[in-house]
């Protein structure tokens, strides 16, 4: 068989699979075709050279996605805008990928023995290159744009097609070839970079117009969410990038305004029994490295402060002679007893939150009282060892 006669086979099966794949009107192929096709390959690659056309028909293959990919499947997604651009490139990713699959098998042969001899890239690899270097190479830019931009419209409530965007970027992982380079160079980098802007933003009108227990509870939720978003669409190594970033610019870059914030902050919360309150302060701050460090010490200093304000009080019964240094000793103990439940219930018995009280106390239970002695002070303070 000639290179011509193949050619003309093959062009006419290759012809027929886009309409069928396309969804035009086309009958259905029938196993009779797929025999003959894949054994006029099979007699053009055994003929003895000079007559084996197998290097020839390797370039076909080649040609044959080459052509289609820069005269068909390019310009109809080009042609197209916004999430319209998003649902063409997903349905002509899907006829290309049904594509290599058909013709490695109408082509198989190649695979078995020429390109094993050879060393050559597989059909497949073949296949998804050329969609990677005419069609991907030209197309990804705009891609995440679009992608951002409708990730930026589900932040702000609205819905988008899930299954779409995770379609999109599998795209985005397979055009790497194996390698995760092409999905973090062109896309994660840049979503990454957007979504820092949009959590700075967010946090610079939260920590103003909301109360601390408010802005947490934004918090926690816009990190469920974005953990959401990495389930339905994300590459999972996305996830521990996005959490981070959202963490930086929701939690950790306010954290002294968010703790200090003078009518909810943690002072008002420890006053007010806010349980709730605090134990979420804990677990949104104990998920970050070294975040439960600003917690904690804002927690000393309002022991510290309650402490002191017993020890005054003392000071000031003492001056009018009339202090009682029993009664002084319980509300110690008491105030040690209810700090304690904090650090058990709310603070997860963190050995930083032990610390943080046993120095408080240790400040305010050290200073002497005028005109009494300081040893049931000191007693007081053995109880915490």
């Amino acid at each position: 068989m000639t290179m011509d006669q193949g050619s003309d086979l093959i062009d006419a099966a290759v012809t027929k699979l886009k309409r069928i794949l396309e969804g035009k009107p086309e009958p259905a192929s029938e196993s009779h075709e797929y025999v003959r096709n894949y054994t006029a390959v099979y007699n053009m690659c055994t003929q003895k050279p000079p007559d084996d056309l197998s290097q020839q028909l390797y370039d076909k293959y080649g040609g044959i996605f080459e052509d289609y990919d820069k005269h068909t499947v390019l310009p109809s997604i080009m042609e197209k805008h916004d999430e319209y651009m998003l649902r063409e490139l997903s349905r002509m990713w899907d006829i290309h990928k049904d594509m290599v699959r058909w013709l490695s098998r109408f082509f198989f042969y190649l695979d078995r023995y020429f390109i094993t001899r050879r060393s050559l890239p597989s059909l497949t690899e073949v296949g998804m290159t050329c969609f990677r270097d005419h069609v991907y190479n030209n197309v990804h830019f705009n891609v995440k744009q679009v992608i951002i931009a409708l990730i930026h419209k589900e932040r702000e409530g609205q819905q988008i097609d899930s299954a779409l965007l995770k379609n999109i970027l599998d795209l985005f992982v397979q055009n790497g070839m194996g390698s995760m380079e092409r999905y973090e160079d062109d896309f994660e980098m840049f979503f990454l970079q957007e979504t820092a802007f949009y959590y700075s933003r967010r946090s610079s009108s939260w920590i103003l117009e909301d109360s601390c227990p408010e802005y947490m509870i934004k918090s926690e939720e816009a990190l469920k969410k974005e953990k959401e978003r990495v389930n339905h669409y994300l590459h999972s190594t996305t996830e521990p990038k996005l959490v981070e970033i959202v963490q930086t610019h929701l939690l950790v870059l306010v954290a002294k305004p968010l703790l200090e914030k003078e009518s909810s902050g943690i002072s008002a919360l420890l006053r007010d029994d806010k349980m709730d309150d605090l134990s979420r302060m804990y677990r949104l701050y104990h998920a970050i490295p070294k975040g439960l460090e600003p917690v904690a010490e804002a927690f000393r200093l309002h022991v510290t402060s309650e402490g002191n304000a017993l020890i005054k009080q003392a000071e000031d019964a003492a001056t009018s002679g009339s202090v009682e240094e029993q009664v002084l000793v319980r509300k110690i103990i008491d105030l040690h007893d209810k700090y304690m439940a904090y650090v058990t219930d709310c603070f997860q018995n963190h050995t930083l939150f032990h610390k943080a009280l046993k120095e408080a106390f240790e400040i305010f239970c050290n200073k002497k009282v005028t005109g009494s002695s300081s040893a049931e002070l000191l007693a007081t303070l053995s109880l915490l060892d």
